[in-house]
């Protein structure tokens, strides 16, 4: 089902969500079309492993729904979507605000269109960066998301 909230809405209640309030997440921007998101987290007592740095959990749970929430508002009740699989390569530790951006393009929305339209699943893959304020990578983030048309939606 598309989602029935407006990118505004979307942002503030995301902020609110328990488990992105718990690790401090936020999310700062939300396109009007739903087609791009950008979240952040600070670097918190809460969200600290012992190390100092971002816990791996939290980093982890910025990139987690938003793919999938992305494909689902753009493609409507005619499909259905689920995150598949992911995976999360750390690449150096973070020490500060860290912040990822999440696109869709009208590339990837071809492909899914494209690969669905017989009614067959599709497993498609994003990639995204995890970085800090001096834009240096700190994880490396693939979520696999499975979309397929509704059996009632099939020609």
């Amino acid at each position: 089902m598309p989602l029935p909230l407006s990118p505004r809405v979307l942002r503030f209640a995301m902020s609110l969500w328990p488990p992105y309030r718990g690790a401090g997440i936020r999310v700062r921007h939300v396109g009007a079309d739903l087609r791009s998101i950008t979240v952040e987290m600070p670097l918190r007592f809460y969200n600290r492993n012992n190390r100092g740095t971002h816990f791996g959990g939290s980093l982890y749970a910025m990139a987690d729904p938003f793919f999938a929430l992305m494909v689902t508002a753009n493609l409507g009740d005619d499909y259905l979507v689920w995150d598949k699989a992911g995976s999360i390569d750390y690449v150096a530790p973070g020490r500060g605000r860290v912040w990822a951006r999440f696109e869709l393009s009208d590339e990837d929305l071809d492909q899914i269109l494209r690969m669905t339209a017989s009614g067959d699943k599709h497993l498609h893959l994003f990639r995204t960066d995890i970085k800090d304020d001096d834009n240096m990578i700190v994880a490396r983030v693939e979520k696999v998301v499975y979309v397929r048309r509704r059996r009632e939606a099939q020609p």
